[in-house]
């Protein structure tokens, strides 16, 4: 397996709430860049479930996990793990495992992740491991908006591709009236301008961990097993 990838993000909720729009299936779905669809199947202890992730129109990969969840320590934190694995020859993930930890400050709720996993073809995770941890703190992002902001994830995910097309125009443009040069300018000046408020962002999460306990995978990991 190789490294772990963290992503961390402060959010201005309820933990219950947190807790809802992140353990039920049907709406992790909504908000999570990295699945098109989370079925639980009934009657498994631990849970057990199938998922699938539609990366463009015709290619669809699927695999299967297992998640536990404990739901109060003594801190008043919350915590839930899961391994998963794809059979699938188009995955680009063999297998992996993961946790997220849910920490209650003054601030609100310290939503957090920690996960690694293996690669189906270790050349091509050099470009695809950078995408993944972009799309789980882009998603990290969207959730965020959803519980503070009230921004449905369908509705976020029209805004980025809207400020998206925005800035490709702009720089289109500028190439036709002004010449390549300027456009390449302009590009990474657009690339390094803030994000509009209502569009999520990765960069507004914490991407290393800043202690000790946030990167340390909980007990309960160790005790899910796949087969």
């Amino acid at each position: 397996m190789v490294g772990v990838l963290y992503v961390e993000t402060l959010i201005r909720a309820d933990l219950e709430q947190v807790w809802r729009l992140t353990q039920d299936p049907a709406q992790h779905q909504r908000w999570d860049l990295r699945f098109t669809r989370i079925e639980y199947l009934p009657d498994t202890v631990p849970q057990r479930f199938r998922y699938a992730v539609t990366a463009f129109p015709g290619l669809t990969v699927s695999g299967t996990g297992v998640t536990a969840g404990q739901r109060v320590t003594a801190d008043g934190s919350r915590t839930s793990a899961l391994r998963f694995a794809s059979a699938d020859p188009l995955s680009p993930i063999q297998d992996g495992a993961g946790y997220w930890r849910y920490v209650p400050t003054e601030d609100g709720v310290r939503f957090l992740t920690g996960y690694h996993y293996r690669p189906r073809w270790c050349g091509a995770d050099t470009v695809f491991r950078p995408l993944m941890g972009w799309a789980t703190a882009w998603s990290f992002d969207r959730l965020r908006l959803w519980l503070e902001d009230g921004i449905e994830p369908e509705t976020s995910l029209r805004w980025a591709v809207l400020d998206v097309g925005v800035r490709a125009a702009a720089c289109v443009g500028l190439w036709r009236l002004a010449g390549l040069p300027l456009a390449l300018v302009t590009a990474v000046g657009l690339a390094l301008a803030p994000p509009s408020p209502v569009t999520p962002a990765a960069r507004r999460c914490r991407r290393r961990p800043p202690d000790r306990l946030s990167r340390t995978a909980p007990a309960q990991l160790s005790t899910l097993e796949l087969s």
